[in-house]
């Protein structure tokens, strides 16, 4: 009589705790490591965890988490996306190439808050708009800004930016809200990745941004 495995001994509702505790585990070590920069373990530890969860998920499909830490690989990046209509417009900034548009800025300003007015200025990020909906904590959807009344359900791709968080940490956040902000290539990994497609014999990228 052969022996049985770890895992052939574990019972359905054991199964799924071990794999959603793997996946808080690695989804915390992720933080520590791409956005502390303070990795708490080794990466060969992690690669371990990130097998077994592999192994797992491969084995019960039915309690894989769509927050996988797994999903972070780039494996579910797609290149065609579904169109989303936004919840709220998400407008953009507007260009200005005249110090009298600037002017009548302000006037606008004043005229409808008063004179007491500071302005913050800073430089623009020329990425990619995102709005990014967290429910329950847990990351549900990405879009990007399109035309600001619609725009691309980016959901997939968003998974595997791993400074991008697949669950919210605490428990102070509202049940369901949206984020937005920038998506970024910096220069740098821009000239790498460049570099990896020349050689292989592939056109590089024009920009990071549409990149």
């Amino acid at each position: 009589m052969g022996m049985r495995t770890a895992n052939n001994m574990m019972n359905e509702k054991e199964i799924k705790q071990r794999m959603d505790a793997l996946v808080r585990e690695l989804n915390a070590h992720n933080y520590h490591y791409y956005v502390e920069g303070k990795p708490v373990i080794s990466d060969y530890e992690f690669d371990m965890k990130l097998k077994e969860l592999q192994e797992l998920e491969a084995k019960y499909p039915q309690f894989v988490d769509e927050n996988s830490p797994t999903r972070r690989v780039g494996s579910d990046i797609v290149k065609t996306f579904n169109t989303v209509k936004h919840r709220w417009p998400m407008v953009s900034l507007a260009n200005s190439y005249s110090k009298q548009e600037l002017i009548e800025f302000d006037q606008r300003v004043k005229k409808a808050v008063g004179n007491d007015v500071e302005y913050v200025l800073e430089l623009k990020y020329d990425g990619v708009a995102i709005g990014v909906t967290y429910k329950n904590g847990k990351l549900f959807q990405a879009v990007t800004r399109g035309d600001g009344i619609q725009g691309d359900d980016v959901t997939a791709n968003i998974r595997t930016i791993r400074t991008m968080p697949l669950y919210l940490m605490g428990d102070d956040y509202p049940d369901d809200f949206e984020m937005r902000g920038e998506v970024l290539l910096f220069h740098d990994r821009f000239r790498k990745i460049n570099e990896e497609r020349e050689d292989i014999g592939e056109e590089p990228y024009a920009n990071p941004r549409n990149t």
